[in-house]
């Protein structure tokens, strides 16, 4: 049996449990807010690329595939010490790798930081430690992977905003590490929330972040 039909078969078995898990994201005392240190929107059209992880990268590709100016979002492995990893070997937690994802995004209609806006407000929940939702590992370990200076900075600020601020009833947990290396995973993972959109995990826990994009950020949601 596959890898993605023994996640299925979990799923089904703990549809309840998943779902609290899923659809209620940390408890916060406030909105997200904007991150006060941030990049400022290009003059003109180009692609700068954004990996995070935060659990399983089916609901965080999904996510970002709907946020306007985002022009590709790839789900892969980052983080670990094999090369060319496969999804059985990063399953095992023992090659170091997160799922993660990589958004490739338009400057000049998106910022960085409207795109950890975006992360921290429905993609996960930052608080929670090698795990989201039904999903347990290392694998499912939150972090933002920065390319280059300023992304480490606009990020570091922005937990210790959010932090500062009290937003969620835990410390943000969310790692920030410098991108060595991104793998994409294999294609069958590829657009999976978008092929699969009937399959239970999907359901419980990837269309209710959609969903919630939707509601939280309408001006930043595209279909």
């Amino acid at each position: 049996m596959s890898k993605v039909s023994l996640r299925t078969m979990a799923m089904v078995l703990t549809v309840l449990a998943g779902t609290m898990a899923c659809q209620a994201r940390s408890a916060t005392a406030a909105a997200v807010p904007a991150p006060a240190v941030d990049e400022t929107k290009a003059a003109a059209s180009g692609k700068q690329t954004a990996v995070v992880a935060g659990g399983c990268f089916w609901g965080i590709q999904a996510v970002f595939q709907h946020v306007k100016g985002v022009r590709n979002a790839t789900s892969g492995y980052s983080g670990g010490t094999v090369k060319n990893p496969d999804y059985e070997q990063v399953s095992s937690g023992r090659t170091g790798h997160a799922e993660s994802v990589e958004v490739v995004y338009d400057p000049s209609k998106v910022t960085y930081g409207e795109l950890l806006r975006v992360f921290f407000s429905v993609a996960l929940d930052p608080t929670e430690v090698n795990r989201q939702g039904p999903d347990e590992g290392t694998q499912y370990r939150s972090v933002i992977f920065y390319a280059n200076a300023d992304q480490k900075r606009i990020a570091e600020a922005y937990i210790a905003q959010l932090n500062q601020a009290g937003i969620f009833s835990a410390p943000i947990a969310t790692q920030v590490v410098p991108l060595e290396k991104f793998y994409p995973a294999e294609q069958y993972h590829q657009n999976y929330a978008m092929l699969h959109p009937d399959n239970p995990y999907i359901v419980y826990n990837d269309a209710p972040k959609v969903a919630n994009l939707k509601k939280e950020f309408p001006e930043m949601y595209s279909k």
